[in-house]
């Protein structure tokens, strides 16, 4: 069994996104012990890149402000073994990064560092489905899931692209990138009721999630949430004194999809 699929087991499950390096690793780590306290089911790492499609202005700069401040994926590695054997986070941890990092690094090299340093899986937002064997293939060798994106635009797709994966599938609730959205207005019932046809693989919600309410709306139709933008904007706000405050943060969604 995908130790991913642990983090859905105990209930409904709440995905924190933090972007590694901003302000500091030190303060990264710090930030995903209080989410492990807090209740986070699985965490998602960002490694930083310089050109982010997918995302909006906050992990954008985010993303730079890390790289700006010497975060390299070498670095982003050390904090995670340190995370596994010194500071006791046993939660499931995925990198939420892109094509081009993985790719210069070496996929076979990183994806055997990640499942070493005890990484569980991958999310590579710019690899489209009909693209991902060239990593896939790796990432199971190494005991990686490559987790499927399917967005509202997937539709005939939706069934193919939820047939093959593995971990948990992220559904994306809206059209454009990250970022905190007042209002969402995708069909997110027919959506996962879609992929619930297809898969028995669980499904979480992500893009646009920042508030309680949002969440817990959300996780009546899925099997988890994923909040990131609110979260990095808790880190760019509080620098180095985020750890406490993104705790409080994620407590309270936790404490809205229970």
């Amino acid at each position: 069994m995908s130790n991913i699929s642990k983090a859905f087991e105990n209930g409904k499950a709440f995905i924190p996104f933090i972007t590694c390096g901003d302000p500091d690793l030190e303060t990264t780590a710090k930030c995903v012990v209080e989410m492990q306290k807090a209740g986070a089911s699985l965490i998602e790492l960002g490694i930083p890149f310089s050109d982010p499609t997918a995302e909006g202005p906050v992990i954008m700069e985010a993303s730079l402000r890390a790289l700006e401040g010497g975060c390299t994926t070498d670095k982003v590695f050390d904090m995670v073994k340190n995370l596994r054997t010194e500071m006791g986070v046993t939660v499931p941890m995925v990198f939420m990064t892109y094509a081009n990092v993985v790719f210069s690094y070496g996929i076979e090299r990183f994806c055997q560092k990640a499942s070493e340093f005890g990484i569980d899986g991958m999310i590579l937002p710019d690899v489209p489905y009909e693209e991902k064997e060239e990593f896939d293939g790796i990432c199971k060798r190494f005991g990686l899931d490559l987790i499927s994106l399917i967005a509202p635009t997937s539709e005939e797709r939706i069934a193919m692209i939820a047939k093959e994966a593995t971990g948990f599938i992220y559904i994306v609730s809206s059209l454009g990138v990250t970022g905190v959205r007042s209002e969402i207005k995708t069909d997110i019932p027919s959506l996962c009721a879609a992929v619930k046809a297809a898969t028995d693989v669980p499904c979480a919600i992500g893009f646009g999630i920042s508030t309680p309410e949002q969440a817990s709306k959300m996780a009546v139709s899925a099997d988890g949430v994923i909040v990131g933008s609110a979260i990095v904007k808790i880190v760019a706000r509080y620098g180095k004194d985020a750890p406490e405050h993104v705790g409080e943060y994620v407590k309270s969604m936790v404490d809205a999809i229970k």
